[in-house]
């Protein structure tokens, strides 16, 4: 049996005397050849190639040769696997060999060294036994010496040199060899025996004749080849660098211990684990919070600082030691005092000042009292975030802030696990640890706008931490102990609370914030955005003083909102323009009032739109809630020839459809009771339509509008101009409930409005509207459609 690949390779170069020769001295090949088959070897002419002999055939031929006399043909087998191979197993072409030495060992293979001599092709076998023989052709190379020949051979010595530095088991003489042929075909046979090739592929280099083809194909193979010692080389060398830095911190740490050790420093590292053990005993951890930081203690003293694990427990060992385990502020618990700075620091806001000072009352005779879990929802710019650092001002404790706006990870509320590389505590913990107190005002900003994705849900993570039932024992993902966070007082603000998820909103007492009436956004604009323009800009009150008629006119004809934040633009505005003709030296003084607004702002942005419209059938007012605060709405209907259909617009949502198209079922259904024309629904399509397309709009409340809007296109009635509506619709003509009440009433005051229809079972919201905003305005309570018709129309 063929033993594998030849373990040495080398070229021939001299002329062997015992090789058959004609007169001229070069090799003549017989006519018949004893076919000697191979495995996984192909012999090149000017080789020298071992093989060991198993297989009983190959054993008789070889036994039956002559050292440096006989000539044999060496063919490799197509299937390594086939264990008596025929002609047809084998490949065509082969190399005849002269058997220079056989070594016959007592048990096991005969070893034989052939010299390869010349490409032949297998013309027609002759027969099997006792070993195969077949008539051959020699096979004459072709190769004309050109110019790109000899091109072609440098370069392929060249990366053959390159191949044999970078290979490690190769000998130095490989490359003396190299460079002493000069036939082209010997220099292709000597690469392609060195090559690592498969066997169908170094004998498809046997079979090509013409040398300057088997150049090019050796060329790509040795740049290939090239290519993978090149990226080893360079992997290696990337590692062997590794393992020496890691060699030489070691050593230098080591040299470092002994330097320290002579100047008489002691052991560092023993020096900083009793530092740390002292700071866990000046935490006042819980028990066995202390005894896990004590083992975790232990562990570090085991492990060695150049470990990676030395800095991950250290880490922890020092977030264990910083946290407010033990610390917290005291509580300033004078209710009067503490209701003048709520008084001093936000105009109005009854309801939400009498609810604090109800806590601090509470927590007065009850200190162990659990904290409660406020959510403050209203539109923006009504004071949300300043009323919790007027809160944390009227206790006395430190205040802090995150904004869980866009937050999707649940490891930014409970932390990573230490596993993880860089992991740190959730947010919770590290604003704890910054504010150096367990007992702060937290505002949780933002809570409607959470998101949530493939790294959980933020939302899910905060059930605990607002439960004042589970949140003494919060246990942070990081930290993997419980700390207590019943002392912090945690609120949460929201524009609306549609998008918190049920069961967070539940643990939450809801305040809502409404937004203010022109009266209360003057009061608060004299008493505090412009004092605090006035000093942001550098000025005074002797250098600047804004009349309350142009305040007043910036509210009602530059700003529509339910807060003050665009308000406190405006008057920044007025502040540059004041500032800028003071630095120039143009003025020393000014004084603002309403003529002078235009100027400095342009034109008005907000005009009343009722005169125009209203006035004309089929044109209704209705009022809307969004998160920003309430709105105006107007419904506009309109016929066209057709057969009873409906066409809705203006960007409304799935629920506004469905109340568009109740309203109109209801209409045709009492088609006769309003006085509406038989053919009205055969011989005409209508179209409701709610301007403002591009702003999307939503929710069930312009049903009544609607339902109005289409009887007074139909009858022709014209709808009061000052009159406003809102209320869900059902098929039966009743009148429902909605919510927003107070936004709504607020936006119809600031339109104009002299008279708001609303549902009945509204009613008792009323008490929660500010007597302001109610203040020269009509509200009529409805049951049913037919109510609505009798007030709204002329």
């Amino acid at each position: 049996m063929q033993a594998e690949e030849s373990s040495s390779l080398e070229p021939y170069f001299g002329e062997d005397p015992a090789d058959p020769q004609d007169n001229n001295g070069e090799f003549v090949l017989p006519d018949t050849l004893p076919v000697l088959p191979l495995r996984n070897v192909v012999a090149y002419p000017g080789t020298v190639t071992p093989l060991a002999i198993g297989r009983e055939s190959s054993r008789k031929l070889i036994l039956g040769s002559t050292p440096n006399e006989s000539i044999i043909g060496l063919v490799t087998q197509r299937d390594p696997e086939t264990d008596d191979p025929e002609f047809d197993d084998l490949f065509s072409v082969g190399t005849a060999a002269s058997i220079l030495k056989i070594i016959k060992m007592p048990q096991g293979p005969i070893h034989v060294v052939v010299h390869a001599l010349a490409r032949f092709e297998i013309v027609e076998p002759l027969g099997t036994d006792p070993y195969l023989k077949a008539v051959v052709a020699p096979m004459a190379i072709r190769s004309r010496l050109t110019k790109k020949l000899q091109a072609l051979m440098v370069s392929v010595r060249l990366t053959a040199h390159r191949v044999i530095e970078l290979s490690p088991n190769v000998p130095e003489e490989a490359s003396v060899l190299l460079e002493n042929i000069d036939h082209p075909s010997a220099l292709a046979d000597f690469l392609a025996a060195n090559l690592n090739l498969s066997i169908p592929e170094k004998q498809s280099l046997l079979e090509e004749l013409n040398a300057a083809k088997r150049l090019d194909m050796i060329a790509m193979a040795l740049a290939n080849q090239l290519e993978v010692l090149e990226m080893s080389h360079k992997i290696q060398g990337r590692v062997r660098e590794s393992i020496d830095k890691t060699q030489r911190e070691y050593f230098l740490q080591e040299q470092l211990k002994a330097i320290q050790s002579e100047l008489g420093h002691g052991d560092t590292q023993g020096e900083e684990l009793k530092q740390i053990a002292k700071n866990i005993k000046k935490a006042k951890m819980p028990k066995k919070v202390e005894a896990e930081a004590l083992r975790e203690l232990d562990r570090l003293g085991k492990t060695p600082v150049a470990s990676p694990e030395y800095s991950v427990v250290r880490t922890y060992l020092d977030w264990m030691c910083e946290l407010p385990w033990s610390l917290s502020t005291e509580d300033q618990l004078v209710i009067d005092k503490a209701e003048r700075i709520l008084n001093r620091d936000h105009y109005n806001l009854i309801k939400v000042k009498k609810r604090i000072l109800e806590f601090l009352a509470v927590r007065k005779l009850n200190p162990t009292g659990k904290s409660p879990i406020l959510c403050f929802v209203g539109p923006p710019g009504v004071g949300k975030t300043s009323l919790g650092k007027s809160i944390a001002r009227a206790m006395h404790r430190k205040f802090v802030r995150v904004s869980l706006g866009g937050i999707r990870d649940e490891a930014e509320i409970r932390g990573h696990r230490r596993t993880y590389i860089g992991a740190l505590p959730g947010r919770i913990l590290q604003e704890l640890r910054k504010c150096e107190s367990n007992n702060p005002v937290f505002m949780l900003d933002e809570l409607d706008k959470i998101g949530a994705d493939f790294r959980g849900d933020p939302a899910s993570a905060l059930l605990e931490v607002l439960d004042p039932e589970q949140n003494s024992t919060f246990s942070d993902h990081y930290l993997d102990q419980p700390f207590d966070l019943s002392r912090v007082m945690f609120i949460g603000t929201a524009n609306y609370t549609e998008p918190i998820p049920p069961a967070l909103y539940d643990r939450m007492e809801t305040i809502e914030l409404p937004g203010y009436t022109d009266k209360e956004k003057l009061s608060i604009a004299k008493r505090y955005l412009v004092r605090r323009q006035l000093k942001e800009h550098g000025l005074s009150k002797k250098t600047l003083t804004v009349k309350d008629d142009a305040l007043l006119f910036i509210i009602e004809n530059y700003t529509r909102e339910a807060g003050v934040r665009n308000l406190e633009r405006d008057i920044a505005a007025v502040c540059r323009h004041v500032a800028t003709d003071i630095a120039r030296g143009k003025k020393r003084r000014a004084t603002i009032g309403k003529t002078q607004i235009p100027k400095i702002l342009g034109p008005t942005q907000y005009e009343s739109e009722l005169a125009l419209r209203t006035g004309i059938p089929g044109v209704v007012t209705g009022l809307a809630y969004t998160p920003v605060g309430g709105e105006l709405l107007f419904i506009e209907s309109a016929a066209m020839p057709g057969k009873g259909g409906l066409q809705l617009t203006g960007q409304i949502g799935d629920i506004m459809k469905e109340s568009a198209e109740a309203a109109f079922s209801v209409v045709r259904a009492n088609a006769d009771a309003l006085k509406i024309a038989e053919d009205a629904f055969n011989k005409f399509d209508y179209h409701i339509h709610v301007p403002a397309g591009a702003i999307p709009k939503d929710g069930p409340s312009a049903g009544v509008a609607m339902f109005t809007s289409l009887v007074s296109l139909l009858t022709g009635a014209i709808v009061q101009p000052d009159l406003a509506m809102t209320g869900e619709i059902t098929l039966r003509g009743l009148v429902l409930p909605i919510g927003g009440l107070k936004e709504k009433i607020l936006a119809a005051k600031q339109a104009g409005i002299k008279t708001v229809i609303l549902p009945t079972r509204n009613k008792k919201d009323m008490e929660e509207v500010p007597k302001e905003a109610k203040r020269g305005m009509r509200f009529e309570f409805v049951k049913d459609v037919d109510q609505v018709l009798k007030l709204a129309m002329e």
